[in-house]
Order: C-alpha cells, then structure tokens, then sequence
C-alpha cells in the first residue's frame, strides 16, 4: 500500500431531527469532505452507486463539482452500475470527467451489486438479459463502452454531415475523447474468476468489499489471491503497462477518548463475516478499529491490504464532515506512513509492474 482514499457510500435520509440528511446536504458533504481530504494529503475521494435507494447515485456531476474545486485528489467510483448506463453516454461524460479532473479520474464499474428493485435496470429501459442478475446485459454493455472510450468508430456520417468538418461515410467517435481514460478504468471484481477476466482485459482491479467466495481462508488471504490471479492474467495476456489494484476497508485509528467511544467495537466486529449474496456464499472484510500501533500491525498483516496499491477506507458519510475528515486525518498522521504511504504532493499514484 502506497496511497489511501476514501469510499462513501453517500447515505441519507431519516429525520433531520435525530442528524439525518437530506440528498442536498449529502452532496454538498461529499464535496467539503473531498476538498479537506485533498488539503490533507489523501489520494483518493470515490463513491458507491446505487439506484432506487437513498444513496449516492448519478456520480459525473458530483464527481465533476469535487474535481473544479480540487487539484491532486483521484476522484472516481466503486462502483458504475453498467446494467443501468447508456455505454456511449457514459462514454462522453466519463470523458469530459477526465478532462475537467485533468486526467485524475478512476473510473470504476462493473455488474454492479444486488438493488432494492427488482431487475430496476428494465425501469431504466434496459431489457432483453436472460441472467436474473443482468450480468451477460453488464458485459455487452461494457464492451461498447470499451470501444468507445479507445476512439473507435460508433456511428458513421450522413452524406451531408451538418454541423461538423467530416467526410460522408467516415467513422464518427465518442466526443470529447480523453486519450488515456482507458488506462483509468477498473472493474470492480468479486470472485477470483472475476479478477482474472479484469487481467485479460488489461485493466485495473477494483477488489469488492465483499468476495462471493468462501474457501474456510481469511477475507485478506482471499483477497490477495484474487489480486495475484488477476497480475498473472494481465501478464499473461499480453499487457506490458503497470494496472492500479484497490481494496477497501472500514479502519478507524482511536486516538482519543471520543473515538473511543465512537469507534470502539463489540464482540463478534473483529472477525471476517460469511453470508449470502446473490445466492453466493460470500466474504465480507472485519471493521478495524484500534490504537495506531495495533492498526499498523493488523493492516501490515492484511495480505490484500499490502499486495494493493490503494487502500480505500469506507466511511460514515452521514456523519458529517468534521468528523469524517478527523479520521482520514487519524489514518495519515498515525497509521499510513508506516504502511508506506505517499501523500498526493508526491504526485499520481503508479501501479506495481507485472512483468
């Protein structure tokens, strides 16, 4: 691990009575804790999508107002939903994204996470799966999306093109196009399978918050052996540049007696959870909470944790902005720099070389 961000999964709602936020107080949150992160060093801000829920969802304009406001922090997502998208759409605002952030974008996607609608991407207009999860609709719609975030030819000009200095019948592309957004896409992978496709495929890896695998082994070892898979495949496949790697991790560092009381947790929080999703038998990650010496220890044994990249901490959103940006501050100053951290002064994180 060399760089830390963080995850938001953009909750609201409840009464405001009792601290609840509306979705106007949760947007403008996102954004102040992003612009603090950024001041403190941190390298990533990135939001969950969902659809249908009282969470964050349509993330370009977000996204957009964090980057205009910011000057080193990656901004992205984890993760675009790809059963809901328009992939060409998606496509030229990614783009745009990528030019407004100047080329600071980590744009994640992939099948996306179990929803509260029932296939809610059919509300969206999108029909004609077969798979009750959407996943084969995910998969087409990514590929199209692939080409045209290369440039490819998506449409072809009129015999007598208005409005722009084209030939007729010539290849039209997506635009604007960001020439190296294709180096900043990451499929957010939940099985090692998964993780190998995401390596053929030349690129980045997102590893899940949870795994829909349960092999008896530690949510990290897991993990770590998802990420060694998809490095062989990429490797194997051809791909000669460096690929970014991202886990995700809910760490709190207790520094004071308020953290303590905040953070402290309960019998049955220390250890990896097994469950079903999709009708999978999955893994989901511990919480870590603890002095920083014990965290430094714990994540240092976290074999996915040092095998990544990035290290992104999910946080409580909803619990405001001053508190939240006190415990990214807690991680830099405690507990990233013994973890091998660099601070987003020192530049653009670089992925590790799998050659």
């Amino acid at each position: 691990m060399r760089a830390f961000g963080f995850l938001s999964f953009g909750h609201y709602g409840g009464s405001p009575a009792q601290g609840g936020l509306d979705a106007r107080q949760m947007l403008h949150d996102a954004i102040d804790i992003a612009v603090g992160a950024d001041e403190l060093g941190v390298n990533g801000a990135y939001f969950r999508v969902h659809h249908f829920a009282t969470q964050s969802a349509a993330p370009m304009p977000l996204l957009s107002a964090i980057a205009a406001r910011t000057r080193r922090i990656e901004v992205g997502t984890g993760v675009i939903d790809m059963r809901y998208e328009n992939p060409l759409h998606l496509a030229e605002e990614a783009a745009a994204l990528d030019l407004i952030a100047d080329g600071r974008l980590a744009l994640g996607v992939s099948r996306g996470s179990p929803e509260p609608a029932e296939r809610g991407w059919e509300a969206f207009g999108y029909t004609g799966s077969t798979d009750p999860r959407g996943a084969d609709l995910a998969r087409e719609k990514f590929d199209l999306f692939l080409q045209a975030v290369r440039g490819e030819g998506m449409a072809r000009a009129a015999e007598r093109p208005y409005g722009a200095p084209v030939r007729p019948g010539q290849d039209l592309r997506i635009e604007p196009h960001s020439p190296d957004l294709v180096r900043r896409l990451w499929w957010g992978a939940g099985s090692r399978e998964t993780a190998e496709w995401t390596g053929r495929q030349g690129l980045n890896l997102m590893s899940s918050t949870l795994l829909t695998e349960a092999t008896g082994a530690r949510f990290g070892d897991l993990q770590a052996e998802q990420i060694a898979r998809f490095r062989t495949a990429f490797r194997a496949a051809g791909h000669t540049h460096a690929p970014r790697v991202s886990v995700s991790r809910s760490v709190f560092p207790i520094v004071t007696a308020q953290d303590r009381r905040l953070f402290g947790l309960r019998p049955g929080e220390t250890s990896d959870q097994i469950g079903i999703i999709d009708g999978h038998r999955s893994t989901f990650g511990r919480t870590y909470a603890g002095e920083p010496d014990q965290l430094v220890e714990q994540l240092r044994d976290d074999a996915a944790v040092m095998s990544a990249d990035t290290l992104m901490l999910t946080i409580p959103s909803q619990a405001g902005v001053d508190l939240n940006l006190r415990i990214l501050e807690s991680f830099a100053q405690h507990v990233a720099p013994e973890l091998g951290w660099r601070p987003n002064t020192a530049g653009p994180v670089v992925g590790d070389p799998v050659a």
